[in-house]
Formats: C-alpha cells, structure tokens, sequence
C-alpha cells in the first residue's frame, strides 16, 4: 500500500513538474507583438530593424516584432494613426515635426541616421552645392517641405528651377544641366552602373542638420506602452551594431520582402553607410547609436519655423520629442 501511494505521489508531482515547467516556458517565450513599419522597399538602409528581427535581438527584449514595408504609395503617418502600425520610419525629425503641426499626436522617440542620407546628384562640371543655383533641379514634392526650403535658405535656390523627380534616373542621363535628389545608397549607385559619371553632394556634409531614419510613435504608443517602447529603442541600437558589423541576417530578410534588390546592391550601401558614418559617427560614437540632442533638434524646430513649414504654436518641443529612451539605450558603435 505504502507502495502504491509513493508511486502515485510520484507521479502526481511529475504532472505538476510538468505543469510549472509548461508554465514557466509559455511566459518565457510570450513575446509582446510589435509592428514597425518602414517608409520604402526593404533595403539596407533598414537593415537594424531587419537584423534585430533575424538575429532574435528583439526576441531578448519581449518583443515579437514585424518590419511592415512601405513604398511609395503607401501614406505611412495614416496607418500608424489608424492602429495598423505601432510606430513608423519617419524620414528625418523635420518631417515628423511638420506632421505633428498638421495635427498628427507623433513623437520621435530615436533617430537611427545621425547624417541624413539625402543627396543631390550632378555632372562632372558642378563642383559644388552653390554651382547648381542655374541648374534645373528635379526633386520630388515631399521635399519641398524638408531639405530644399534649406537649400534655398542656405544657397539661393528658387522653386523656379525645379521640377518633380519621378524617380527615374533617365531624364538626368539625358541631360547634363539637369540635378536630381537622391538617397546616399541608390540613385548614385545607379547612376554609376548606367555609365554616368557624376558628382554627389551629402547634403549633411554641407550643413543640413536633421537627423533620419526615426522611431517615430503615436503620443498614445509612447504613454501607454512605454517598456514596448523602450525594449524596441534599445533592441533597434543593437540591430544597427550588430546590421554594420554583419550584415547577412537581415539581408536574407531584405530580399524576402524585396526580391528585387540585389547583393550588389546590399553590399553597396552598406559599404556607403560605413564609409559616410551615416549610422556611426558624431554624438553617435560617445552617446549610442540612435540619440538625438536636444540643442540640435531645437535648432532644426527653429528653422522649421522660420521657414514657414510649421507653427511654433503647433509644436511644443517636449511633447514632438521624447528622448528618455534613447538616452538610457546608450549602445556604443
């Protein structure tokens, strides 16, 4: 008898073993779902978000995390406010500010680019920025609220030499007097494998100071779920560290979402957003990747204003941004 009830003991401590390691696994492996969603194709210039994906970085943090991609099309501020994407990649802090004065709650919480990718291409004989005020510049329309009005503040420029940028490199292969914007690690690279030698301008190189490639959240994300917020900061500074030191992770992801984009391509931009410190380089190197300082947003929010592309009263400075995060992350390149 004394037998028996040792076995049955036995076994009713083995089930509830197994019950609490059952337990004990489910909570270990619940991850908070988290949508992200990117302002173009899948490509290297997202590719920390991709490698804290592929890497389980995000995993680390409690986050199961989607990359949701965007294109051009896609009016990636709208899906954000209608629930369909936690937090998105603005382009740079100046766009994110101009939404909030359009009456858009977004809160910029990091900005993984500490130089703006932006670039306007020319031909060989344009030696500079100020070579192109005679120049017929095509841009495309978003621009002319963000780094053009810059441009025109700073060098001269006037709405009369543009015309829109379709983003077809033909027209500039077509003609020499014609400039073209551009993303630091595309159309150059195009441009190059179409035969034309031309001359980049890193715009942040000349001056432009906003930052890029943002975790941009809803007022409500950033207040309501703040340690989702957090994890992804910190889990997106590390993707970054981890993208620039290799790569292929998030690049099999890239090509999954994105079949067009090429290894060529890949390989080529990363080898840019190395070379130019896009990612890596001024307060980045001592403070962590992603961080933003609050003089130098203050002295983008005071251009913005100037410049007529938002109202001062629209945007107070504490609520557009939102630098707790970023701060604590503190991951060293």
């Amino acid at each position: 008898m004394n037998t028996r009830l040792t076995r049955l003991a036995s076994r009713a401590a083995l089930a509830l073993g197994v019950s609490v390691l059952g337990l004990a696994a489910g909570g270990a492996h619940a991850q908070e779902k988290f949508t992200y969603m990117t302002n173009w194709y899948a490509q290297a210039e997202h590719g920390g978000f991709y490698q804290a994906v592929a890497t389980g970085i995000y995993k680390k943090y409690g986050l199961d995390v989607t990359v949701k991609m965007g294109g051009p099309q896609v009016n990636i501020l709208q899906i954000m406010a209608a629930g369909q994407a936690d937090c998105i990649m603005g382009s740079s802090d100046l766009q994110m500010m101009i939404a909030r004065s359009g009456g858009l709650p977004v809160v910029t919480v990091a900005a993984m680019f500490q130089k703006d990718p932006q670039v306007l291409i020319a031909h060989e004989d344009v030696k500079s920025l100020a070579d192109m005020k005679g120049k017929t510049i095509l841009i495309a329309p978003a621009a002319q609220r963000g780094y053009y009005a810059w441009l025109k503040t700073k060098f001269g420029f006037t709405d009369a030499q543009t015309r829109p940028y379709t983003f077809n490199i033909q027209p500039f292969v077509a003609d020499k007097n014609v400039v073209q914007q551009g993303y630091l690690t595309s159309e150059p690279f195009a441009i190059q494998k179409a035969g034309v030698k031309a001359n980049t301008f890193l715009l942040a190189d000349n001056g432009y100071p906003s930052y890029a490639t943002t975790v941009s959240c809803m007022d409500k994300t950033v207040k309501e779920r703040s340690k989702a917020v957090e994890a992804f900061v910190k889990g997106t500074a590390e993707g970054w560290k981890s993208y620039l030191a290799d790569p292929a992770p998030a690049n099999a992801l890239i090509k999954k979402d994105n079949p067009n984009m090429t290894d060529e391509q890949l390989a080529h931009s990363v080898a840019k957003l190395k070379e130019m410190g896009i990612v890596a380089s001024g307060d980045a190197l001592t403070q962590g990747i992603g961080i933003m300082q609050e003089a130098r947003v203050k002295q983008n929010y005071d251009f913005a204003v100037s410049a007529g592309l938002i109202e001062a009263a629209k945007v107070d400075l504490k609520q557009a941004f939102d630098l707790r995060f970023i701060q604590a992350a503190k991951v060293l390149p």
